[in-house]
């Protein structure tokens, strides 16, 4: 089987793109990245001579280029690529537009040209939120009601994607996950980014709404998931991706620091940030009953793993968190902007 992930480099694609080189001596993998400032191909080193893997540098944004990556015995597309950071959203909506949009429908356009399967991932961001007493989960069928420009970028990438099956027929699924988190997330993301403060001595921002929960999954359990959806998926159906392990903020900031053995003096608190979603869940009955899919890591189990990681590979973030990051990420900015104009 040869599959087609774009964003490969980035933190949940390279989780997949190991899934799969690690669990199947018969597939064939290309990763397709842009390497913008969240793509790391360090995150794939080990399988850099591997035969069955190869790296395309390309923007899904780019028809010729995405269509041109698609040989013709490529099975599957598996579409991870895409803008991601809430905050950033914020800042800079049309980035996510492009990129999240006009990028999936460039994707969707050569998968028809082609014939090829797609699978897209999607966020349990784009049902909106739940009330922190609310006793219910997002179903696969629910209302998009997104409320960031994140959220909304990924439910208008998510209704081209049902589109195309219907007006194309196009053979898609698509899933919707909870949040991530493992080795090799930028540290930028909430788990991350107070691990490498706290082992740094520095203060863990947590927003005046801490107690606003989320729901949490490890990477290697999202990537089997969706590995099983691409495998034995009903084509035309979404499936959500979760696990119950519903968790506050401030709970994970606790569980850290006891973790590496700080003191919670280094908790700060600033203010919300605009539109900041109370509570996200979902049902993933189907997944579990149609598929038999069951998440395999606890909550507790990964998070001291995944400490541990940013505790033992410091070199590696270091060389991320003290890049010129801000610089990068301007001079992409100003640079889509003249590309979009």
């Amino acid at each position: 089987m040869k599959i087609l992930v774009t964003g490969g480099a980035g933190f949940i694609g390279s989780a997949f793109v190991r899934y799969l080189l690690k669990n199947y001596d018969d597939v064939r993998v290309v990763n397709y990245d842009k390497l913008t400032y969240a793509g790391n191909l360090e995150n794939l080193r080990d399988f850099e001579t591997d035969p069955r893997y190869t790296f395309i540098k390309g923007d899904i944004c780019d028809y010729e280029s995405f269509l041109a990556a698609l040989d013709d015995d490529t099975d599957a597309v598996v579409n991870y690529a895409a803008e991601t950071h809430v905050d950033r959203s914020i800042l800079t909506p049309d980035i996510f537009v492009r990129n999240n949009v006009i990028g999936t429908q460039m994707v969707l356009e050569a998968c028809r040209n082609k014939g090829v399967r797609l699978h897209h991932i999607s966020t349990d961001e784009v049902f909106g939120e739940l009330e922190l007493d609310e006793d219910r989960a997002f179903k696969e069928g629910d209302t998009y009601r997104p409320k960031s420009p994140y959220s909304a970028s990924k439910a208008a990438a998510n209704h081209l994607v049902r589109a195309y099956y219907h007006t194309f027929k196009l053979p898609v699924t698509i899933s919707y996950c909870c949040n991530n988190y493992g080795p090799h997330q930028f540290p930028e993301k909430l788990i991350p980014l107070f691990s490498t403060n706290a082992m740094e001595d520095k203060s863990l921002p947590l927003f005046k709404s801490s107690q606003n929960t989320r729901e949490w999954i490890h990477a290697d359990d999202h990537s089997a998931a969706v590995d099983l959806i691409l495998r034995q998926g009903k084509i035309g159906e979404s499936y959500n991706i979760g696990t119950g392990a519903e968790k506050s903020v401030e709970q994970i900031t606790d569980l850290i620091l006891a973790i590496l053995d700080k003191p919670t003096a280094l908790k700060t608190y600033v203010p919300d940030r605009p539109g900041h979603d109370t509570r996200y869940l979902v049902d993933s009955t189907k997944i579990r009953e149609e598929l038999g899919w069951n998440p395999k890591i606890s909550f507790e189990e990964g998070m001291q793993q995944t400490v541990a990681w940013y505790r033992d590979n410091q070199a590696w973030w270091q060389r991320v968190k003290d890049g010129s990051y801000q610089e990068y990420y301007d001079k992409y900015y100003n640079q889509t902007l003249k590309e979009v104009a």
